[in-house]
């Protein structure tokens, strides 16, 4: 009597589980218990075999049924069952981009899709407000035209390879497993090329200078990142361009420090303003001006916001707000007329007109007064 699992339970299905289900546990489990993800795991490589011989006989519907009717003995004693065999390569290519989490860039006939590009642009804080559209020249790999990107001299043509017969892989049996490996002759182009192109040198693709128009949206942000589809580098022999990524940066601005969607702008104001109070008028992103109103007895540090006067918030109709901050400077350099005047100023002050710096020094005095008494 066989002691093997039985092949639903290895795969974790329903005995009527579809070729969907039966295909989506598969790629699930290979996945989790491959080796290469459990180097020195002897355990997950049985794992990985048992997975895989289940899928095999389950995947097929002949060898399905016969399996549901006879169950492991259907495959003993002769009975066509392959294990771990050649249906190796088969099951496990179509689950080998999800294992390793990329697509192979070269195809049968040699062709590669081309490497993407970056671009490095600084804007300034104006031109993300604003938006634009940006002129830029780069050099870049293009299609031969000579060759038309194929590789070869004109009037030739490329020849498949004798050694893979133009698959780009040859498979090699091991034991219990089939391995595949990229043709050593043509490496993996599935083509060879005897009389190259000499505009190209065979690769299918020359550098050109080429000038891109770059469309910036408004709001953009520092960082922001906007990709040109098959604006990349061109294929090798014919195979399909890569993508331009454009890295934007933005400039430092002499008046706003931006935090998100608001801007804020620090604004020196004299001692009398603050004292007195009064209006000011500052610039804003827009080109434009506006005016706030300080009150009287105003502080450093104190802010007014000023209402959807900040950047536009990018694929959105939301605009952010300005922060004005400002900052009472002291008088310096002095008349002596002007000395004379703020020495009677301060004679003529009292705890009511500073009432911080009043409350601060009274506290000064207790402290000391009750640290002295101690």
């Amino acid at each position: 009597m066989s002691t093997k699992r039985c092949y639903y339970e290895t795969l974790e299905v329903e005995r009527n589980a579809d070729e969907n289900k039966l295909k989506s546990a598969f790629r699930k489990l290979a996945m989790k218990w491959h080796p290469d993800r459990n180097p020195g795991d002897a355990q997950s490589e049985i794992k990985f075999k048992e997975i895989n011989e289940a899928y095999e006989v389950l995947k097929d519907g002949d060898k399905r049924a016969a399996y549901d009717r006879f169950g492991h003995a259907a495959f003993e004693q002769g009975g066509g069952g392959h294990g771990f065999g050649t249906g190796f390569a088969s099951s496990f290519s179509d689950i080998f981009e999800d294992l390793f989490g990329m697509a192979s860039q070269r195809s049968r006939g040699g062709r590669e899709r081309g490497a993407d590009l970056r671009y490095n642009m600084e804007i300034s804080l104006e031109e993300a407000f604003q938006g634009k559209t940006a002129q830029i020249e780069i050099p870049v790999s293009v299609t031969c035209e000579a060759c038309s990107g194929i590789g070869a001299k004109a009037g030739t043509k490329p020849k498949a390879c004798g050694m893979c017969g133009g698959m780009g892989r040859v498979r090699q049996a091991q034991g219990f497993f089939t391995l595949e490996r990229t043709c050593p002759t043509c490496q993996g182009r599935g083509q060879t090329i005897e009389d190259a192109c000499p505009s190209c040198t065979g690769t299918g693709r020359v550098t050109r200078e080429r000038t891109l128009s770059v469309n910036i949206p408004q709001g953009v942000e520092d960082g922001t990142r906007i990709r040109l589809a098959g604006e990349g580098e061109a294929g090798l022999r014919g195979g399909p361009p890569g993508d331009l990524y454009i890295f934007l940066s933005l400039a430092s601005h002499e008046f706003f420090q931006r935090d998100g969607a608001d801007l804020h702008c620090r604004v020196p104001i004299s001692m009398v303003n603050a004292a007195l109070g009064g209006e000011i008028e500052v610039p804003t992103i827009d080109k434009g001006k506006t005016k706030v109103k300080i009150p009287s007895g105003t502080q450093t540090g104190r802010r007014f916001r000023i209402a959807s006067k900040g950047m536009p918030v990018l694929r959105s109709r939301q605009t952010g707000d300005m922060y004005v901050q400002v900052m009472v400077e002291t008088p310096q350099n002095l008349t002596k007329k002007q000395q004379e005047l703020l020495t009677e100023f301060e004679k003529l002050s009292s705890g009511a007109t500073q009432p911080e710096a009043a409350g601060f020094f009274a506290k000064v005095k207790d402290f000391f007064g009750t640290r002295a008494s101690t």
